[in-house]
């Protein structure tokens, strides 16, 4: 068992929690990018455009160094962007970050977890690529390779020792020879089963289902059918689960009692 960790409090620094921020969503080849640029070189350029009596219009740009990460065979991606803003009202969600200690610090008093409130969400954006030729062949490629399956048939020239076929396999070994052992076990006549089952009875008083059915060999559906009507199923202790004989089935012979001894008193006075 896994020793339980003790719940430790932190403080929250809510010093920037008055702040308002935005909950971006970008397409996946947009992170992807954004994942393999290095800290130091300008991603993008956001623009917005507020028209008076309008509601404002944002705009994303990519930069060349973007969308120069390219792998080799890779498309290009679009370059040009807009973002649709929602404004959140009916939810109250906040942003915040996590900063943990580094270990290689020399510093003399010993730093601790920080938790910080960035700010809260106020608008969701969600950026959208213009339907050019760009984005147009970039979406084909992707339908084309999502259409591919993922397994192929590939035909063998040789024996491939790592891929040698199995011709069954152990659990369905197993299933089909219980199978047959049960095929095997036809239903007798109920009148040979009772015999069978007094004639066990004879010789213990108590038998789980499993011992009863290796001796009469049948269909355990049908055996208990067969037990329901002469016997009795335990479900106390000490035979819990355990069949025995109803009482009006039982030939138990009984225990020989001790004779009975009958003594009288004599009394030993004289007649009066």
């Amino acid at each position: 068992m896994s020793a339980v960790v003790p719940h430790v409090e932190k403080d929250l620094d809510l010093s920037n929690a008055g702040r308002g921020v935005w909950l971006v969503k970008v397409p996946k080849y947009i992170a992807n990018k954004w994942e393999k640029a290095p800290g130091n070189i300008e991603v993008g350029k956001l623009k917005i455009t507020k028209n008076p009596g309008q509601k404002a219009e944002v705009s994303l740009k990519l930069s060349e160094a973007v969308l120069a990460l390219k792998e080799p065979g890779e498309e290009d991606i679009p370059k040009q962007h807009r973002l649709d803003v929602t404004t959140v009202t009916r939810q109250m969600l906040g942003v915040f970050s996590h900063v943990t200690p580094s270990s290689s610090s020399d510093a003399i008093v010993p730093e601790t977890e920080k938790l910080f409130m960035e700010g809260r969400i106020v608008q969701k954006l969600e950026c959208r690529p213009y339907a050019d030729n760009c984005y147009m062949k970039l979406k084909l490629e992707s339908i084309k390779r999502a259409s591919v399956p993922q397994r192929q048939v590939q035909q063998l020239d040789r024996v491939v020792q790592n891929f040698k076929p199995v011709s069954d396999h152990k659990h369905n070994i197993e299933y089909a020879e219980k199978k047959k052992a049960e095929g095997k076990k036809m239903r007798d006549d109920k009148d040979s089963v009772l015999d069978m089952l007094f004639a066990a009875f004879e010789k213990h008083q108590y038998y789980n289902i499993r011992d009863l059915v290796k001796i009469t060999r049948q269909p355990i559906v049908y055996l208990k059918e067969i037990l329901n009507e002469v016997c009795n199923y335990n479900l106390k202790n000490p035979h819990r689960n355990m069949w025995e004989l109803k009482p009006e089935y039982r030939h138990y012979k009984d225990e020989e009692k001790p004779a009975e001894t009958t003594t009288t008193k004599t009394d030993d006075s004289d007649d009066d």
